[in-house]
């Protein structure tokens, strides 16, 4: 037996929307994103809908191929606003660099998801509204999470002739 999915009424978006950071503040993203798709039916250029599918996605992200990388960033893409296509850019590839440092991946393989976080952060910090300061915020995390590496965690490991293992700067 097949179940269709029902509708929310244009007049439950806002208890909607509630509800999707109750449930992201409880760490339950994928009831989030559920939420988030029902609105999306509703009013499918539902910025803030946008804005909190996406996130919800990336709370998901476990630094494997499993993560909807992809998806998140076309829906991001999408914002309207300069500003949030920028900055939310910014998150997504610092979000995606820590959940593959959690994983175990070498720091020199996410220097670039870094970097892209941090150009992503500058130009959103030069079209940020006034009195705005998140895009600051963010790139000074990601600034202290690569001055908090040991230098040599930056440095790949390149097979010798012999089979030694030998470490080779990546910069």
């Amino acid at each position: 037996m097949q179940h269709k999915l029902k509708s929310i009424s244009k007049s439950g978006i806002t208890e909607a929307l509630t509800k999707v950071a109750h449930y992201r503040n409880l760490n339950q993203a994928e009831e989030a994103e559920s939420i988030c798709r029902d609105i999306l039916v509703v009013e499918p250029e539902h910025q803030l809908a946008k804005r909190l599918l996406a996130l919800s996605i990336t709370d998901q992200f476990t630094g494997t191929a499993k993560d909807r990388f992809p998806e998140a960033l076309e829906i991001f893409k999408s914002l309207q606003s300069e500003y949030e296509r920028l900055y939310y850019n910014g998150i997504l590839h610092e979000r995606r660099a820590k959940a593959e440092l959690a994983q175990g991946h070498m720091p020199h393989t996410l220097y670039v998801l870094f970097e892209e976080a941090m150009k992503s952060y500058e130009a959103a910090e030069k079209v940020r509204p006034a009195g705005n300061d998140d895009a600051i915020l963010r790139w000074n995390r990601c600034v202290r999470i690569l001055q908090g590496m040991p230098d040599d965690s930056w440095e790949k490991e390149e097979v010798a002739e012999f089979g030694d293992s030998t470490p080779v700067p990546d910069r």
